[in-house]
Parts: structure tokens; C-alpha cells; sequence
């Protein structure tokens, strides 16, 4: 308890905290059979809950518009980082379900173009994208992927010649650069931008255009009705 009200430190560092003493008696306790009582006094000892009500950010789609007009297109960098925010809002993907996607998971060759995206669970599912994506989807394509290698991912950073996968500490970083220079010219921007509330905010202006609850819960990928249910209502009460 000192930990919380002394320390200041959330439920989840005192969870992280007692894992690690659990985890150093139990190493004790193998080397010495003494400390076997003790351990097994501090191995029952549950987690502690966390009861707080989290706030759901989400910004309105004039801040959405203001933040898309900060990146330099005509640098190589500023088109992908347009692009990725473009795709995220788009698809309401987690950002590291973009991160994993790779060229055979994009599907333009039908009618309907789509991104076959891999969320929790290891669950596929198949988002359609709008026609303005497909067109800055073409154009990252062009500059970004010359030769077509369908397991290469579609996002990455390259180092001496050699291509990996983007990290998310990357996105984090230009999404929140980004939002502090869209805050100087729209005070609609959130004073601390994150990649997560891209998803809460198409979700939002989803349902508010009038896209039913369940096909909220199918975009966004969550495996129980109430789970989308829970984080709309979240959203409508702020």
C-alpha cells in the first residue's frame, strides 16, 4: 500500500514490483529450503485490480484534417508518415497491426480494395479502404516498393541497404511531433497525440455518421459485442 500512497505508484507498478519479489523468493527458496514458507506465503498473495474509469481520448475530424497537413509529402519520409497515419484512421487498426502488415495483405486487384489485417488472437480480418487511400496507398507504393516482394513489410526503415520493420517507438515519436505542430494552427488537437487515438477516433466519427454498433465491433476487430459497446458508450459520455 505505501507504494501507492507513499511512492505514487500506479496499480500496475505495484504489480510489476511484486512479481519481481515473488520471482527472487522463488529463487531463494530453490537454493535455500528455509525460505520455502516464506515464499509460498508471498506466492499467494493476489494481484491488485485496477478500478480507476480510464478516459478514452479521441480528437474531431477538423483535428484530423489539421494534423494530416503537417508531414512534407515531397520528402520520402513525410509521405510514409502521411500515409501511415492516412491508413490507420482508415482501416481503424491498432498501429502495430499496420506495422505487420506486408505487401500480400493488401488486396487491390478486386472491385472492392482491401487490407487483410492480423489482430489479437492471431484473428484475421478483411477492412475495405477508401478510394483515396488506394490512391496514396499507389503512390507510397511506387516510391517505397519498386520490386514487388510480397513478404516484405509494407512499413519499414532501412539501415546499409538492409530493410526491417518499422518500430512503434517510430510511430509514436512523428504521430506526437505531428500533433504539436498541428496545435499552432488548431486548437481541436489534442495536447498529447498518441498512435491509439486514431482508432478511438474512427470508431467515434463511424458511429456518429451512423454506422451500426456491430459493424463498429467488426471494424474495429473485437471478438465481444459488449467489449464495443462498453468503449462507444466511453466515448459518447466525454
Amino acid at each position: 500500500m505505501w507504494q501507492e500512497t507513499d511512492r505514487g505508484y500506479s496499480v500496475n507498478s505495484r504489480n510489476q514490483r511484486m512479481c519481481a519479489v515473488k520471482s527472487f523468493l522463488r529463487y531463494a527458496a530453490e537454493k535455500d529450503k528455509i525460505l520455502m514458507p516464506l515464499f509460498l506465503d508471498v506466492k499467494v498473495i493476489p494481484k491488485k485490480k485496477d478500478t480507476r474509469v480510464r478516459e478514452i481520448e479521441f480528437f474531431s475530424e477538423s483535428a484530423l484534417k489539421a494534423i494530416l497537413e503537417q508531414p512534407d509529402r515531397n520528402k520520402k519520409n513525410g509521405q510514409r508518415d502521411l500515409f501511415f497515419m492516412i491508413l490507420m484512421y482508415d482501416t481503424g487498426a491498432r498501429a502495430q497491426e499496420i506495422l505487420d502488415l506486408r505487401l500480400c495483405n493488401i488486396r487491390m486487384d478486386g472491385k472492392n480494395p482491401y487490407v487483410v489485417i492480423t489482430g489479437k488472437g492471431a484473428k484475421t480480418r478483411n477492412v475495405p479502404i477508401m478510394e483515396k487511400t488506394c490512391k496514396h496507398l499507389k503512390s507510397y507504393l511506387h516510391r517505397f516498393h519498386i520490386e514487388d516482394n510480397p513478404e516484405e513489410y509494407l512499413f519499414y526503415i532501412e539501415r546499409k541497404g538492409i530493410r526491417s520493420q518499422m518500430s512503434i517507438d517510430n510511430v509514436e515519436k512523428f504521430v506526437a511531433r505531428y500533433g504539436k505542430k498541428a496545435q499552432e494552427t488548431s486548437t481541436d488537437v489534442p495536447e498529447h497525440l498518441y498512435p491509439h487515438m486514431w482508432r478511438h477516433s474512427r470508431a467515434m466519427h463511424l458511429y456518429r455518421n451512423g454506422m451500426p454498433l456491430p459493424l463498429v465491433t467488426e471494424w474495429l476487430g473485437h471478438a465481444k459485442m459488449d467489449t464495443a459497446r462498453c468503449f462507444i458508450q466511453m466515448l459518447i459520455q466525454r
